[in-house]
């Protein structure tokens, strides 16, 4: 689709671009208020503070040139920007400016900054060009994809409000449990004991990981060595295998998962991970840690990774795994971990985690309840992935041309 420079644009008038203002901690102190501040924050909406003061009062495309670039689109509202945020003023009566916003995210998608390489105005005014697209298809255009915004907003919002009520509900559950009678315990109504945990139910019993491992039979390895398995060893089809990148919220994802000859994986015969198993990702993001279900058996404990076997009669790995992504087993975590670059775990480390133990039949109960949010949660987390997909495919046909408004803008004329 031909079209213009943003450079171009900006030369002819049609878009400004300018800067924000430095706006300090003891400026928001001075006048307080609650006109939003936004920054170079690329997350979120990239607020990063409320004022008694404001900049703007209109339709806007702010971008973060310190965060990597993203722009964002200001629905009319007063609020400020800072120095390290830029802003766009844009010809209405030419451009749609929430077309424009879409555009230049669209193409901010293929490119890189950082923060050597910055978004400054004179840097992105040569990267970014604009579709000659008439008017009514910008606008018709603008509103299908902010109706997909619409559905996404709303549906993390669901997915955030899901997981407030599981943490509420974990905080409880692992650190209180449940009654033979199926209540949460109290103080006021429960028996409770002092621990080097804090204070938890009589019942329960403090142990180091792996005592309580070598107890009941169990073990905790770590994965193969990257001189055990290469990347050129991958393949498309094969047995899935594990990485830290793949154990997210408590899941193991096969979107990015690297693969194996099943040949090979029989040689890593050590690391195949069984049901029951937990794989945890020693380095990184130490919080990772995900049950193995039946639909994971026999994949592969990768690079990066510890496996941690228990019986299944005498240990639930899905309660183990949530008590270890608390924030309780996480203090130690963060407390023994080793390495200044990259925090990362060993054996000992693990090994000496503190865990409050309840009995197994308690475990299942704690993780039949804390599933049962997962259930309500999965199918909204399901349906994110396809919105974001829908919006990736809307994107590429119509802000390209390959796909044109226009009949629908026809059929709408004629149904008037």
């Amino acid at each position: 689709m031909n079209g213009v420079t943003l450079d171009t644009a900006i030369r002819t008038g049609d878009i400004q671009l300018g800067r924000g203002n430095i706006i300090s901690s003891k400026d928001i102190a001075k006048y307080p208020g609650d006109y939003p501040i936004y920054s170079s924050s690329a997350k979120g909406s990239g607020e990063f503070g409320r004022y008694g003061h404001y900049m703007f009062d209109e339709e806007l495309i702010t971008w973060s040139v310190d965060g990597g670039g993203r722009f964002f689109f200001r629905p009319k509202h007063k609020f400020s920007v800072t120095n390290v945020c830029g802003y766009m003023h844009i010809d209405g009566e030419k451009w749609n400016r929430q077309f424009v916003y879409y555009v230049l995210d669209f193409q901010h998608q293929r490119i890189t900054f950082d923060y050597q390489t910055k978004a400054h105005p004179s840097v992105i005014r040569h990267l970014y060009s604009l579709p000659n697209t008439p008017g009514p298809e910008q606008t018709k255009i603008a509103e299908i994809l902010s109706t997909v915004d619409q559905a996404i907003d709303q549906t993390e919002a669901l997915i955030a409000k899901q997981q407030r009520i599981k943490t509420g509900l974990m905080q409880d559950l692992l650190t209180r449990g449940i009654d033979e009678n199926g209540n949460l315990r109290s103080e006021e109504t429960h028996e409770f004991k002092d621990s080097p945990l804090g204070r938890i139910p009589v019942e329960w019993g403090v142990e180091r990981l792996g005592i309580a491992l070598r107890g009941i039979g169990g073990f905790l390895q770590t994965g193969p060595f990257g001189s055990q398995l290469h990347a050129h060893e991958y393949v498309h089809e094969g047995v899935p295998v594990v990485m830290p990148r793949d154990i997210l919220h408590g899941e193991i994802s096969k979107d990015k998962i690297a693969r194996i000859p099943g040949m090979r994986a029989n040689n890593l015969g050590r690391h195949r991970v069984r049901v029951n198993d937990i794989i945890f990702s020693r380095r990184g993001d130490l919080t990772r840690a995900a049950a193995i279900g039946e639909h994971e058996s026999g994949w592969v404990c990768g690079t990066g990774c510890f496996l941690l076997r228990a019986p299944v009669t005498k240990m639930d790995s899905r309660w183990l795994a949530d008590v270890y992504r608390h924030h309780q087993v996480q203090l130690q975590v963060d407390a023994n971990a080793v390495g200044s670059t990259m925090p990362s775990l060993n054996n000992d480390v693990m090994e000496r985690l503190l865990i409050a133990f309840p009995s197994l039949a308690e475990q299942r109960e704690i993780t039949r309840r804390l599933n049962a949010i997962d259930a309500v949660r999965k199918p909204l987390v399901n349906n994110l992935a396809k919105l974001r997909s829908l919006k990736t495919a809307l994107m590429q046909d119509l802000l390209t041309g390959k796909v044109s408004v226009a009949p629908l803008l026809t059929d709408t004329e004629g149904s008037v």
